[in-house]
């Protein structure tokens, strides 16, 4: 959140003293630059989702959504490639901040981003892939389509809304748990003192 307020900030002194758009923005240091990175995603949205988003700035080269190695699962943060760098600046001023299911957009400048190694073989091999091609055997899609689409500036849906009370009575059962440990332990104790201090009475009443 404080690098969403921080940028926001800077854009709009920018816009105050009119460099924005000038070689005097913050932008023009990263001039050259066609990656951004897009943060604080919800984690059941796919790289398809990300290329909707980002897409209405400028056309999309490549799209790298950080996911766990054995789970397949989203860690809520990835990078986008633009073709045209002035994109990044388009879609930096524009999405900061925004909502997305309800969670504020983090999207920043990439000065020198590099694909993971696995991920570079990859691009390698789309090269030489058939136009269409580029994305395929990865979970672009969902199941949305062009006349249902997933309303992506909507609240969480009930079923996440579910997942998450899921997740909240999970880790509160953990702590119930935790805390009953606590209190046996110091149940357990307590007992252990009073015996001793039961045992150094019987002593005391014996020696007197």
């Amino acid at each position: 959140m404080n690098t969403i307020r921080e940028i926001e900030k800077i854009n709009a002194q920018e816009l105050e003293r009119g460099l924005a758009g000038t070689a005097g923005s913050w932008h023009s240091q990263f001039a050259h630059a066609p990656w951004v990175y897009v943060g604080n995603l919800d984690h059941q949205l796919t790289e398809g989702d990300i290329l909707c988003i980002l897409s209405q700035y400028g056309e999309i080269e490549d799209a790298h959504l950080i996911r766990d190695e054995e789970t397949g699962k989203s860690k809520g943060f990835g990078f986008v490639k633009y073709e045209d760098p002035k994109s990044c600046i388009l879609a930096v001023d524009n999405l900061i901040g925004v909502k997305i299911l309800d969670r504020p957009l983090r999207i920043d400048h990439v000065e020198n981003y590099r694909l993971p190694k696995h991920l570079e073989e990859k691009e390698k091999g789309n090269q030489l892939a058939a136009p269409g091609h580029a994305y395929e055997g990865q979970q672009l899609a969902n199941q949305y389509t062009l006349e249902k689409g997933q309303d992506l500036f909507a609240p969480p849906s009930d079923n996440l809304s579910r997942e998450r009370r899921k997740e909240k009575k999970k880790k509160a059962k953990k702590e119930q748990k935790k805390e009953a440990r606590k209190r046996d332990k110091h149940s357990t104790r307590k007992e252990k003192k009073d015996k001793r201090d039961s045992k150094r009475a019987r002593l005391d009443e014996k020696s007197l």
